[in-house]
């Protein structure tokens, strides 16, 4: 196991990486418990673990829960009865009881492909809700520090390479705001191509426009059962016009999704 002292320093390392981490506290202990009020486990989303919350296999259900966190987005407290009675194949005879928080401790990536003003919008709407930024276009000015100074990273490389380095995506928004269709297109054969799985898939534009890309996506071997999940027109029904009103409602859509989840998120 990890030392515990450097626990806080792998949680900024993660957030600067933009990947996924829960944290575990001991919020109180009744009776004979090994683990102690205060103590803290920081579980990452490959299911590894840094610091303990007294160990044995209350931790490993611990664990268990703190993946669960990461999947919702949404924090959790949880008592567990550390006794033979409680966990029979455990051996506990410890006869206490600790209660554990568990939280996500790493905001969601949001990751804009293209870097115009609908981006730069966004990007400075998504800081205020404390979602991590990544703004990503060929173009280098158009994927810099100076016209987004908003964003926590810039990547000036093409889609393809924009795409492999948000890797799966589990715990990322993606949103497509390129300058054009045949970008847009790129971009979602790119994100399809690398199997990701993000918890949200959007792109600017019409219904038509989805549709037209949608039959030329298909012809390239897109199946149309995952084209269904992009999200097309994106963001919450405001009658948005401007790109600063269009930002407000793609983040308003996605702190729906993080708060409520995407059952009632889907209800635009």
């Amino acid at each position: 196991m990890e030392p515990c002292f450097d626990l806080y320093r792998e949680i900024v390392r993660l957030r600067e990486l933009g990947e996924p981490a829960a944290l575990c506290t001991v919020l109180l202990s009744r009776g004979s418990t090994p683990g102690k009020e205060t103590m803290k486990m920081l579980v990452r989303a490959d299911g590894s673990h840094l610091g303990s919350i007294g160990g044995g296999c209350v931790e490993e259900e611990v664990r268990q829960m703190a993946l669960e966190v990461l999947a919702s987005d949404r924090a959790q407290t949880r008592t567990f009865n550390l006794n033979q009675a409680d966990v029979p194949e455990s051996g506990l005879i410890c006869g206490g009881q600790v209660t554990i928080l568990a939280e996500p401790v790493v905001p969601p990536v949001l990751v804009l492909f293209g870097g115009g003003h609908v981006a730069k919008a966004a990007a400075r709407v998504a800081k205020e809700v404390d979602l991590r930024v990544w703004v990503c276009d060929p173009r280098e000015e158009y994927a810099c520090a100076q016209t987004h100074p908003a964003a926590d990273r810039c990547l000036p490389v093409s889609w393809a390479e924009a795409v492999t380095a948000v890797g799966e995506a589990q715990h990322h928004y993606l949103v497509i705001v390129t300058r054009g269709h045949r970008d847009d297109e790129d971009v979602l054969h790119a994100i399809w191509q690398a199997g990701c799985q993000p918890k949200y898939l959007g792109m600017i534009g019409s219904r038509a426009k989805k549709a037209q890309l949608d039959r030329i996506l298909v012809d390239r071997g897109v199946p149309a059962t995952w084209l269904q999940q992009v999200q097309t027109p994106m963001g919450l029904n405001l009658g948005a016009k401007s790109a600063g009103e269009v930002a407000v409602s793609l983040v308003a859509e996605l702190v729906r999704l993080r708060r409520l989840g995407p059952v009632a998120a889907s209800a635009k």
